[in-house]
């Protein structure tokens, strides 16, 4: 116990270490350490375990040995003093013996001790216990050794899946720490979590964890639809129809057709069976818009939807339809919609392209160039950019470029004309939907709105604002409309459907949902489509960086971009990937280089490369 008497040569306590009292006070005394410390203390911040003398700290190690288990199984289960103990234990008190004592005390095993007039001895029944409990622990020890030995070889074993869990919900992005990879010493990011996964093989490069990462459903929606109304439809089935997409397109949601005076776009007409407050629309608004990954597409409606209403998998197709009529000038002089029954022919690009001059495909091109030109005079901003396709079939990559062909430049050009006149038509008839908008880009002169180059188009796309949705219609700067909605895929886009649902209450002269309720429903979408577009993004990236792990030799054409001080920034068109050297090696923005692969970080996505 603390003492305000304490006398010269006592063995005392001072931060649970043990001390001799060399000089005596009332208000300060000074102890030696085991350390060979001299301090002055206050005698209520030691504690007396015995009264000396002690006249240097080695007697402390010249316990005899006793019989300690004899004083235990005496003492067991009562509370004693340590004096009492250490006289069992030893046939006396010494400063060696209470030291003895009490550093089992501290030890817990046997022993436990508040202070020296109070020391409790464990019975059989509890010692037995923090054996078996300190075996435990010993043996979990010890594995997590051999664990850790495992891991930092680059190996694993299958019972390292728990002690390997949250390392892999790390990565997938389901926690935001893991004590694994603390206790080895490891960031606790989700990319050094994918790095460990990969070198111990627990991972292969074929795991794509964005979509998880960004929290997007990989299962398919699965619920029942209701059937088509009955309510009169159109009959446009006498007009060639045709729905053009990528080779391969597995869910058709536009087409068009042209009869003589109107340009037609056929919607599939997805509100017809998704009512504002139905499941599914509750579903795909939480999904925001289909998700397009290397792997396959996870849709944003259940399958069965795109088999029932999908144009051109049946002879006749149910459809919303915008019959537009252009001007000499490219404006729009009317807009028609209705619901309606369309034939439609399902056409790739390619052989679309082998159609596109003669028929209505013909005519119809004709009246669009009207509408692309007032969009260009209108200042709308043409970005053209390499582009691939890649897929993933059983773990083979195939990269193929995009490329811009007359079909492409038509169906683009007849869905931006549709976005307008849905709009149009609207803002004439007060029907609340999102409108898009995009403000102009911020330049100081005319040159800077140049696009004639890679490089230009590069520095143009730096300073376009991003497009918003907002409840009043407003110009869209980089597509030259004063007005636009997106209304074409409904099938894939939440948007999209949200504003057929409106215009089909109105064509049917029912109750709308109100401008507020519409934007709150909009931004509850966007904000996971974005989820999904980063998800899409950071996918087909990590697609390259396998492509390119497993062709180590790559080699290819770069363009330059920009020049950054000490770094050039190059496009690679064969794989529409943006990346950057070091130094400048006399090469400038548009100029062309040849470059090789010279290593790829699979976690963080980057891929290095140097001239040749």
């Amino acid at each position: 116990m603390a003492s305000s008497t304490l006398p010269a040569d006592s063995f005392v306590l001072y931060k649970q270490r043990p001390a001799r009292v060399v000089e005596p006070g009332r208000k300060k005394l000074t102890i030696h350490t085991e350390d060979g410390e001299r301090l002055s203390v206050r005698p209520k911040d030691v504690l007396l375990l015995h009264p000396g003398p002690l006249h240097n700290m080695n007697e402390l190690r010249k316990q005899g040995q006793g019989d300690i288990m004899a004083a235990w199984e005496l003492l067991a289960g009562q509370t004693t003093t340590l004096q009492d103990v250490a006289e069992l234990a030893f046939d006396e008190f010494t400063p060696a013996g209470a030291w003895t004592i009490w550093q089992m005390a501290a030890d817990g095993l046997y022993f436990r001790a508040e202070a020296p007039e109070m020391v409790e001895v464990l019975d059989e029944t509890s010692v037995a216990a923090i054996q078996t409990e300190r075996a435990a622990k010993a043996a979990e020890a010890a594995a997590w050794q051999e664990f850790a030995e495992r891991i930092r070889a680059g190996r694993h074993l299958p019972q390292d899946v728990v002690r390997l869990s949250d390392v892999e919900e790390l990565a997938l992005g389901a926690r935001e720490g893991s004590h694994t990879l603390k206790a080895l010493d490891l960031p606790e990011t989700p990319q050094a979590a994918h790095r460990l996964l990969l070198k111990i093989g627990f991972w292969d490069e074929n795991v794509n964890p964005y979509p998880a990462r960004l929290g997007c459903s990989v299962e398919q929606p699965d619920f029942p639809l209701s059937d088509l109304p009955d309510e009169p439809r159109r009959e446009l089935t006498h007009l060639a129809a045709f729905a053009i997409d990528d080779r391969g397109s597995s869910d058709p949601d536009d087409a068009i057709s042209w009869d003589g005076e109107r340009l037609w776009v056929h919607v599939a007409d997805v509100a017809a069976l998704l009512s504002p407050e139905s499941q599914a629309e509750t579903e795909a608004r939480d999904r925001g818009a289909n998700l397009y990954l290397p792997e396959g597409t996870v849709h944003m409606l259940p399958e069965s939807m795109t088999q029932r209403l999908g144009l051109g998998l049946h002879e006749v197709s149910p459809a919303l339809s915008f019959g537009i009529i252009i001007a000499d000038d490219g404006s729009i002089a009317d807009v028609e919609i209705t619901p309606s029954w369309v034939q439609v022919t399902r056409l790739s690009y390619e052989e679309a392209d082998g159609q596109i001059y003669d028929g209505p495909l013909q005519a119809m091109r004709g009246a669009l160039e009207r509408f692309s030109l007032r969009r260009r005079n209108n200042g709308a901003i043409e970005l053209s950019f390499p582009e691939i396709k890649l897929s993933v079939n059983d773990g083979e990559i195939d990269i193929r470029p995009i490329e811009r062909t007359a079909s492409r430049e038509l169906v683009r050009e007849a869905m931006l004309l549709a976005g307008e006149a849905v709009a149009q038509y609207a803002q004439a008839h007060d029907i609340p939907i999102p409108y898009t908008v995009q403000d102009p880009p911020a330049v100081d002169d005319e040159d800077e709105l140049k696009t004639d180059t890679l490089a230009e188009m590069y520095a143009m796309r730096r300073r376009l604002y991003p497009g918003r949705q907002v409840s009043e219609p407003g110009p869209h700067s980089g597509l030259g409309l004063e007005c636009y909605a997106q209304v074409t895929s409904p099938l894939r886009r939440y948007h999209d459907m949200l504003v057929h649902q409106q215009l089909r209450a109105y064509l049917r002269g029912e109750l709308l949902l109100d401008a507020e309720t519409v934007m709150t429903r909009t931004a509850e979408a966007r904000t996971q489509a974005r989820h999904v577009r980063t998800a899409e993004r950071l996918s087909i990236s990590h697609w390259l960086m396998v492509y390119l792990r497993r062709h180590p030799d790559w080699q290819g054409e770069a363009i330059a971009l920009e020049q950054r001080r000490t770094r050039t920034l190059l496009l690679l068109p064969e794989l529409a990937l943006e990346t950057e050297i070091y130094g400048r090696n006399g090469i400038y923005p548009d100029d062309k280089a040849e470059v090789a692969l010279t290593g790829v970080d699979l976690p963080e996505l980057t891929a290095t490369f140097r001239f040749v």
